[in-house]
């Protein structure tokens, strides 16, 4: 076998089953033996962002890694951004990344470049072959290191020739061991204590334990990067800690203590020339009981031993809006009464998430993915891979307008590979998180020059033939009705849809 199929069936052997894919010339023999591999599946993206943000976004659905397979230094460095947010998500990635043949590599080619200094900088996991006989064993190797919990991404730098030559054995790697236990410390009594739930514990078992804590008084609060989270009717619904500092130090205002669990201490987004980059009260006590590399669940059960089932207070379903303007309230509660129960939610709306994701909790039990690095143009290609995760589960992306031109490329692979995701895009013609910041910041730049550097509405975006013209159906909606009337059909069809919904004043 050659190389390349050796590396095939190891990463098979071991549970990695789809490829990410936007190969060059040096991965051909690794596309050419995808045909004696039948068991990978291969999905072909247009930009390497949409790689490994699928990859990002099947990881937290799937529990396990995907594979990238990436053309050299630059082909690499495309990817970053959503690598990036993958490694604040603790997502398992088998990073795969072509280099030029040995013998090439010393005449210093146009797209020569240090791989390893870009790998670098989103995981310090980077493999590097001896030869084609140890692709096995190395990817073996490259495999464990990703399923560390909670989760990595593993690079492999792979020269050409080591896959076009005779390969060795196919590589074997041992179950991952289980994520060690935290020491608990005895806490309680006395004070305001408020726990912040992270990683695993953000969703199952986790909600339920913490809803124990609240039951007796606890503050809960979800880490606003957790990489998944359980939402809806049907469960305890914490509140995720705030995206701006003053509302997210009101909601901690008060705390003597705060535990953390698979969490770390919250800090604001950006630094502001008269706000505290640090969220809680001075005066409060941080309690690690878990670190992110941790079992936070063990931690919980440890923290809730002898505490009853705590009591279940749902919010009221909600129907869908009456007529009228097309108001992000009314977007949110149009999503809350159609959505279908057991869906997943990629979102990526920036400015306009608040009352929606207020809605959203009156809606069906679902899974919310947000973004987690802060990194732009996650929403749609996470969707991308927690749609070939789950197949039997509906997806929704909630997208700014501004953010989905990141990488809407994501739509001819969702057309291609005839995935089951909505795309709603939040039309209102401006980067309005950044008109938000330029008052926050103290920066008060409304002259013309920058106005122009905020607005997206000249020339006017058109979605609609954008998504059409990368194969997905697509349509403009300006009023409530509209929208109650496509977003319901596209709950109730299969297949990829996008729509697009012009933003009306509240």
């Amino acid at each position: 076998m050659t190389g390349a199929e050796v590396l095939l069936r190891t990463l098979v052997a071991h549970g990695v089953e789809v490829c990410f894919a936007n190969p060059g010339t040096s991965e051909m023999h690794f596309v050419a033996a995808l045909d004696r591999v039948p068991a990978m599946r291969g999905v072909l993206c247009l930009f390497e962002g949409v790689c490994s943000g699928a990859a990002d976004g099947y990881a937290r659905m799937a529990g396990k890694p995907a594979a990238t397979l990436l053309h050299l230094g630059p082909g690499l460095a495309n990817g970053l951004a959503n690598f990036h947010n993958a490694r604040k998500a603790r997502s398992p990635i088998v990073s795969l990344i072509g280099e030029h043949s040995t013998k090439h590599l010393a005449y210093d080619a146009p797209l020569t470049s240090d791989i390893a200094a870009f790998a670098g900088t989103v995981s310090p996991e980077i493999h590097r072959l001896p030869s084609a006989a140890e692709i096995g064993p190395t990817a073996a190797r490259v495999i464990a290191a990703a399923c560390r919990y909670p989760g990595r991404i593993a690079h492999l730098i792979i020269p050409a020739d080591f896959s076009w030559s005779e390969g060795g054995p196919v590589g074997e790697v041992s179950p991952p061991e289980p994520p060690p236990l935290p020491v608990v410390p005895s806490l309680g009594g006395e004070g305001n204590w408020g726990l912040l739930l992270g990683g695993q514990t953000a969703r199952g078992r986790g909600l339920a334990l913490a809803a124990r804590l609240a039951a007796v008084g606890w503050n809960v609060f979800i880490d606003r990067n957790a990489s998944r989270v359980e939402m809806g009717r049907g469960g305890f619904q914490p509140e995720r800690i705030a995206y701006f500092p003053g509302p997210a130090q009101a909601q901690l205002a008060g705390l003597t203590d705060l535990v953390l669990v698979e969490a770390k201490a919250p800090v604001s987004f950006f630094g502001y020339p008269d706000e505290a980059s640090y969220l809680a009260p001075a005066t409060c006590r941080i309690h690690e009981v878990s670190t992110p590399e941790q079992d936070g669940l063990a931690a919980l059960e440890s923290l809730t031993a002898g505490l009853p089932e705590a009591p279940l207070e749902d919010p009221p379903p909600l129907l869908p809006p009456a007529s009228g303007p097309l108001t992000l309230a009314a977007i949110g509660q149009a999503i809350a009464a159609l959505l279908p129960a057991g869906s997943i939610i990629s979102d990526e709306m920036v400015s306009s998430g608040p009352p929606v994701l207020a809605a959203l909790r009156h809606a069906p039990r679902f899974d919310y993915l947000p973004v987690t690095g802060g990194s732009i143009g996650q929403g749609l290609p996470v969707a991308v891979g927690a749609a070939i995760a789950c197949p039997d589960r509906k997806v929704v992306v909630l997208e700014g307008d501004g953010s989905a031109l990141y990488t809407p490329q994501s739509w001819w692979t969702m057309a291609r590979e005839n995935l089951d995701v909505v795309t709603v895009i939040f039309a209102n013609r401006r980067y309005q998180i950044l008109d938000i910041e330029m008052r926050r910041t103290g920066a008060n730049g409304f002259g013309p020059w920058a106005e122009a550097m905020v607005d997206i509405s000249t020339p006017l975006l058109d979605f609609v033939k954008i998504a059409e013209g990368l194969g997905v159906p697509a349509v403009r909606v300006e009023t409530v009705d509209a929208f109650v009337e496509h977003f319901g059909a596209a709950m109730r069809q299969r297949g990829p849809r996008v729509i697009e919904a012009v933003i009306s004043a509240p």
